[in-house]
């Protein structure tokens, strides 16, 4: 194998890229490890242009391989890889919002971007490479495309001020924060971050520090892509007529700005409706693309110049107003057990609470994580919440992400599992869209904790920031931005937080990149909108309550000494299963002894009764009754506690001479129990008069 490498040492840790004849029919391909994670990345382009398309069909797939880790996955009888799972998809997106925005939106030639991991160090996240491989695929390649751009991790440590550049899973085991960052030419192109309440001053220290080493390895790049790089194809784009601006411009453009600034967004969508049944009857042998991709310009351009010249919007809200809220905490149903609903302008949300025992947990089997989940969001985002229709069923990759962002944005407030050891599901359901429903959904998710009685140390409210910039770098800041200011706006900037700080930020933008003083900015103006928001929240429910809902179970913890773990579980689950059948309880025990017992009524007390009885440990001098089982020449043995049995000898039944024990007990008989002692061989020797030396005086 062909090869050639190059090496960029960040943080003492070496980022490589090799150049090989290994995957040699792609347009471009690389290797990138960092540590001893691998990844490979490929780009290719068809052939042929689509020009039906009204879009750029760019797809990016991130391919886990069990193997990379040394682990055989998956079931019984199937053991390739499935469908990707949530943190292939989150990454893969991550990757697409990186490099999408570097691409000429009007190129209607499939491009595909395929990251597979090929080996996996269990320390290095394989993201970094993977975007790097990404940037490195795409400017080695005839693909047109606008990069190189970087990826770069800071991290710190809650004990520890310092910022980690690329910081590995065991130096981020008790993290404040992590904040991904992708870039060009010194500008930011690309944020995901989950933060424990960190302040808008720590995040912009550790942009600062991002943006350094997001230099470093652009130009390492650049000097790769010009040593390996392809000259890039000439592709024509579509233009259209060239008399379609005239036509626009006479038909269409005296009624655009009443129809952008209208009340409503019907009437945008009419006055395009009516453009396109134009253009199709005057061009009926064209394709519709540069129609459609004109009306989106002179959208676009109008927004952004009635922004930036007069601070205009397309509801007349000022720059920094938000839309009016409501929130509302519980009252929705007696079944389930929390519910929060939340308005922002045209965003409804509807998020309920489930709560629940530790087996219903998530089973957490992947390439870079095993374990067990016990805090969820789902997200669902039906086709009526924008007055579509559409199939129902099957999460998109964005639900995906959306759910996702939500739920690192509310993790940080969460109680322990040792003193709340409850599997938490939230589903945030999107009942009407006009912007960042998933900033909606953390608003829903806080109201739904609380009205259940979650107790969260702080309600977590979102909200997302745009952006209007021109080429002369003109511009200005918009708050809570919804449809129009989304679709047509720049940036978006989602910010979660709490009072206290910053807990989760994702930033996408459709420029270029954003340069750090606009993105401080942003971050300013979305505190000064958590904390109105906060206050509504606060306003609906100030604290969670004290009690759960009748309708929740009930969790009581216990610990047990490990030794006697397989006491309660018994020979072939018997035991566990007995109890279970006679108290209704659910019991699941983990391997440092911890007992999890989930119920309702009173059956989460009767298994903690029988288990403590169990286990428990009886020491001489211990007083209580016992059941008389099994009588015998030489004395009785007697049963104490649920599953415990002793001997009480002839001579310990009275202060006088008992010559027949059948003359003064019977099988089943209850009598009074002193312990005296446990042999070497853990058998026990009981007296019943050391417990009562009267209670057979009447025998």
């Amino acid at each position: 194998m062909k090869k050639k490498e190059y090496v960029l040492e960040i943080n003492g840790e070496k980022l490589v890229a090799v150049f090989s004849d290994l995957a040699d029919q792609a347009n471009g391909s690389v290797l990138v490890s960092l540590g001893d994670t691998i990844v490979l990345a490929t780009a290719v382009m068809s052939g042929t242009t689509k020009s039906d398309l009204d879009f750029f069909p760019l797809t990016v797939d991130y391919e886990e391989k069990f193997y990379a880790a040394g682990r055989i996955l998956g079931g019984r009888f199937i053991k390739r890889e499935g469908r990707p799972s949530e943190e292939a998809i989150l990454t893969s997106r991550v990757v697409d919002r990186t490099i999408r925005p570097l691409f000429d939106h009007r190129l209607r030639r499939e491009v595909q971007i395929i990251i597979t991991v090929l080996s996996f160090d269990q320390q290095n996240d394989p993201d970094i490479p993977a975007i790097i491989a990404a940037s490195l695929a795409l400017g080695t390649s005839d693909i047109p495309w606008n990069g190189p751009v970087g990826a770069i991790r800071i991290g710190r440590k809650k004990a520890d001020k310092n910022l980690l550049v690329n910081p590995t899973y065991n130096q981020l085991a008790d993290k404040e924060f992590d904040l991904l960052v992708c870039g060009r030419d010194n500008l930011v192109n690309m944020i995901e971050a989950e933060a424990e309440e960190s302040s808008e001053e720590t995040m912009a220290e550790a942009l600062r520090k991002a943006l350094e080493q997001l230099t470093l390895v652009e130009t390492w790049q650049k000097k790769i892509i010009t040593e390996q790089g392809r000259s890039k194809a000439k592709i024509d784009l579509p233009t259209g007529p060239a008399d379609l601006p005239e036509l626009f411009a006479k038909k269409i453009s005296p009624g655009l700005a009443q129809a952008v600034f209208a009340d409503t967004g019907q009437k945008i969508k009419d006055l395009n409706q009516d453009w396109l049944t134009l253009f199709k009857e005057k061009y009926p042998d064209e394709s519709v693309g540069p129609a459609i991709e004109l009306f989106e310009k002179e959208v676009n351009d109008l927004l952004h110049q009635e922004a930036i010249k007069n601070s205009r919007r397309a509801d007349g809200r000022k720059l920094d107003e938000v839309r009016p809220l409501y929130a509302e905490a519980g009252g929705f149903s007696h079944s389930v057990h929390g519910t929060g609903i939340f308005y922002r302008g045209g965003t409804h949300v509807l998020t309920t609470l489930t709560l629940s025992g530790p087996k219903d947990s998530q089973l957490i089997e992947g390439m870079e994580t095993q374990g067990e989940k016990f805090f969820m969001h789902h997200y669902n985002f039906p086709p009526f919440s924008v007055g579509e229709t559409g199939r129902l069923g099957g999460m998109s990759r964005r639900s995906i992400g959306h759910g996702a962002l939500a739920e690192k944005s509310l993790r940080a407030v969460l109680p322990k599992r040792e003193t709340f050891p409850y599997t938490i599901r939230l589903v945030s359901e999107i009942m009407a869209s006009n912007g960042s429903s998933s900033m909606g959904s953390v608003c829903g998710s806080s109201l739904a904790l609380m009205d259940g009685g979650v107790p969260i140390s702080r309600p977590v409210a979102g909200i997302a920031m745009g952006l209007m910039i021109d080429e002369k770098e003109n511009y200005k800041i918009l708050t809570d931005i919804q449809g129009p200011e989304d679709h047509y706006g720049d940036m978006d900037l989602k910010v979660a937080g709490t009072g206290e700080g910053i807990t989760g930020l994702q930033l996408d933008i459709k420029v270029g990149g954003i340069p750090l003083p606009i993105l401080l900015e942003a971050l300013t103006g979305a505190k000064q909108a958590r904390t109105e928001i906060l206050s509504v929240i606060q306003k609906a429910i100030s604290a969670p309550r004290i009690k759960l809902k009748e309708s929740a179970p009930q969790i009581s913890l216990m610990k047990i000494p490990v030794n006697k773990i397989g006491t309660i579980i018994g020979p072939g689950g018997k035991m566990i299963q007995q109890i279970t059948l006679e108290t209704g309880a659910e019991i699941s025990i983990e391997d440092d002894g911890s007992v999890y017992l989930t119920g309702k009524g009173e059956s989460v007390n009767r298994a903690t009764e029988i288990i403590a009885d169990l286990v428990r440990e009886y020491k001489s001098g211990d007083k209580l009754t016992g059941e008389v089982t099994r009588l015998m020449d030489f004395g009785a043995f007697v049963k104490i506690g649920r599953d415990t049995e002793g001997l009480v000898h002839v001579s310990e039944f009275a202060p006088f001479r008992v010559d027949q024990v059948a003359d003064f007990v019977k099988v089943g008989d209850q009598v009074p129990i002193y312990v005296k002692e446990r042999d070497d061989k853990g058998r026990l020797s009981l007296s019943i008069k050391r417990a009562d030396e009267n209670f057979f005086k009447n025998k």
